[in-house]
């Protein structure tokens, strides 16, 4: 008899362990980041074409002109080589512990700095830049889609931007019920296809309209201080361009795997393709643009570039379609983050209705955001620095060091430590011409306009 009551127990424990993981294991199949494991490879090509190359390439030869031709190489081509470094360290970090998977930024963050201090260092820098993105792809959606209506009808009467976010939006607010990354994959693949297309059709059309008449390449700004600023302005547009490091654990979750072949695999493949792709769209648009306009390129080269008519008007549509498909890629975590608190924390129920609210609500939240600061190249430069920097530059090797503790002075101590220093300079420096240029176009800016 006196056996019994510990059996009991512990035949009540089992069962209640037993009801938590059927319970947390429903709730996981019902996340969007968890709730599908059979992607393949090509897969995380395309998420991370779309997730990088977007409203940020457009604005690289106005990057080159604030930064001029030896700065804005070096800098471009450092970028480049630095976060394909520091997302290959992601890619590896993903499954570093047998028989766990950091599903999500945030939890390889609170692996390496501990549970409290992990999620306060991580969640608010990438909410910062996924909700970051999705403001600013809300206005480069609405200034596309005005561009192409002024372009085609340039006859008809003038709509403001503030209706053209509102068409772009109206799309979004269908979009977003869909649950998770494999169910957009079809839109993120076409969104990358736009990608190359559109950024093809900026540098071709650069080259055919030719060097303009006594192009510059000086500074472009009236006083050392504004050329000052713009110069860190640029450095932003440049941390902006390279921001797939913020949904890459994300996407690399969504890929299948076990001990003999893990995620990281066919996750690195794909990431390889990308960023081929990356080069290909980033490089000629930023040198070719900048070369035939100098510094009287816009901050968005489509802008720049008049003639002809058609082929603009199709290459400013490519972008609402991207952007449409990048929209989604960085909306998908922050999904992800409000239901698990919602379901987890607050016990509410995993439903279509909780899913509708939530969604609706953020889709309007962006909206109306991106309606009441539509400052492309401020927004673009104060985010670009503020926090595309530390979680594409510099967290990642901060916890490879936390995590792997190289030896002190080894290639893999210095290179991390490299990487560190300049993106750290990089987020104290861009906020500062993002802000100033913010500013400056609020003086002649009408709200609501």
């Amino acid at each position: 008899m006196g056996t019994q009551a510990p059996n009991n127990d512990s035949y009540a424990r089992s069962n209640s362990v037993e009801e938590k993981t059927t319970g947390q294991k429903e709730i996981d199949d019902w996340l969007p980041i968890t709730s599908a494991r059979n992607a393949k490879w090509y897969y995380s090509a395309f998420h991370n074409v779309t997730a990088m190359v977007g409203a940020g390439v457009l604005s690289l030869p106005y990057a080159m002109s604030e930064l001029g031709w030896g700065p804005g190489v070096a800098v471009l081509v450092l970028s480049w080589i630095i976060t394909l470094y520091t997302l290959w360290q992601m890619v590896e970090m993903h499954e570093m512990v047998p028989g766990r998977r950091f599903d999500r930024y945030h939890e390889l963050g609170q692996y390496a700095f501990g549970e409290k201090l992990g999620l306060y260092i991580v969640v608010p820098q990438q909410l910062v830049v996924e909700v970051g993105v999705n403001i600013v792809y809300m206005v480069t959606g609405g200034t596309s889609l005005k561009k192409f209506h002024d372009t085609v009808c340039s006859s008809c009467h003038e709509i403001k931007k503030t209706y053209f976010i509102m068409i772009f939006a109206s799309a979004h607010f269908l979009l977003s019920h869909l649950p998770n990354f494999n169910a957009i994959a079809g839109i993120s693949l076409a969104a990358a296809v736009m990608s190359l297309s559109y950024s093809t059709i900026a540098w071709a059309a650069s080259v055919k309209k030719g060097v303009i008449e006594n192009v510059d390449y000086g500074f472009k700004g009236k006083s050392t201080a504004a050329n000052v600023f713009g110069f860190f302005n640029a450095l932003g547009d440049v941390a902006f361009a390279y921001a797939g490091h913020n949904v890459v654990l994300e996407i690399q979750a969504t890929i299948p795997s076990t001990p003999e072949r893990p995620s990281k695999g066919p996750m690195w493949r794909g990431v390889v393709v990308a960023y081929i792709v990356v080069a290909l769209c980033y490089f000629p648009v930023a040198f070719i643009g900048y070369w035939m306009f100098g510094n009287k390129v816009d901050d968005n080269i489509l802008i720049t570039l008049e003639r002809p008519k058609w082929l603009i008007a199709t290459a400013n549509m490519f972008v609402v379609i991207h952007v449409i498909g990048s929209y989604q890629i960085y909306a998908m975590p922050v999904f992800d983050m409000i239901e698990t608190v919602l379901v987890k924390k607050l016990k509410f129920r995993p439903s279509k209705l909780l899913r509708f609210v939530v969604r609706n609500v953020y889709v309007a939240f962006t909206m109306f955001i991106a309606i009441t600061f539509p400052f492309f190249g401020g927004l673009l430069g104060f985010f670009g620095g503020f926090a595309f920097a530390p979680t594409t530059y510099f967290l990642p090797c901060i916890m490879w060091l936390t995590i792997y503790k190289p030896k002190r002075f080894s290639l893999s101590w210095w290179t991390n430590w490299i990487c560190i220093v300049l993106g750290v300079c990089l987020m104290i420096l861009s906020p500062i011409g993002g802000l100033r240029t913010i500013i400056v176009e609020a003086k002649t800016y009408k709200f609501y306009s």
